[in-house]
C-alpha cells in the first residue's frame, strides 16, 4: 500500500461482470471490459465525471460502492449520454432502439448473429461453416494452419527407407 492510497481503497474492483485493477485510472479500467474500447471508455469516462462528479486520475480502487453502482448503471445504458455511432448494436429502423452490449451478452450475440448467417446459408455463413476467412481477405498463402499431410508423409518415408538401408548391410 502506496502513501497515496487510503484505508476504503480497493485492490481488485468488481464491474459489470468483470474484476479490474483498483489501480487503473477509471478510463483503463473501463476499457479492460469486452464490448468497450478506447473512443467509447473515453466517452463514458468523460460523462461520467461529470455526472456523477468523478475525478479522472482518481484510480478505481478509489471509489464507493453507491458510485460503482451508478457507474455500472452508467455503463449498462450509456445510449442516452453518448454518441449513437460509438454503440456496437446500432438500429437500421426507428422501431429497433440502438443498445451496447457488454461482457457475455455480447459473446452471445455474436455468436447467434454467426449461427443465424449460417442458417440462412448467406455467403458469410457460408464461410464461416467452412472455416474460412470472411471479410473478403485473401487466402491462397496466408491463415493456413497446421501441417499439411504431403510433410508428414515425405518424413515418414524418409524414416522408413534409413531402416531398410541399415538392414541391408
Amino acid at each position: 500500500m502506496t502513501g497515496e492510497e487510503s484505508k476504503d481503497f480497493k485492490g481488485i474492483v468488481r464491474l459489470a461482470g468483470k474484476d479490474l485493477d483498483g489501480h487503473l485510472s477509471i478510463r483503463k479500467a473501463l476499457m479492460r471490459i469486452r464490448g468497450i474500447g478506447h473512443n467509447l471508455a473515453a466517452s463514458l469516462s468523460l460523462a461520467a465525471t461529470s455526472r456523477l462528479n468523478l475525478d479522472l486520475s482518481m484510480p478505481a480502487g478509489e471509489l464507493s460502492e453507491e458510485k460503482l453502482e451508478e457507474l455500472e448503471n452508467f455503463i449498462k445504458n450509456p445510449s442516452d449520454v453518448i454518441m449513437p455511432f460509438l454503440l456496437n448494436r446500432q438500429s437500421a429502423s426507428e422501431v429497433e432502439k440502438s443498445k451496447h452490449l457488454i461482457s457475455t451478452d455480447l459473446v452471445f450475440a455474436v455468436t447467434q448473429d454467426i449461427q443465424r448467417q449460417k442458417d440462412v446459408r448467406s455467403y458469410i455463413g457460408w464461410r464461416h461453416s467452412l472455416g474460412q476467412k470472411v471479410r473478403g481477405q485473401r487466402n491462397r498463402t496466408t491463415g493456413r494452419s497446421g501441417m499439411t499431410v504431403g510433410v508428414l508423409k515425405k518424413a515418414l518415408k524418409q524414416a522408413a527407407g534409413g531402416d531398410k538401408k541399415e538392414e541391408k548391410k
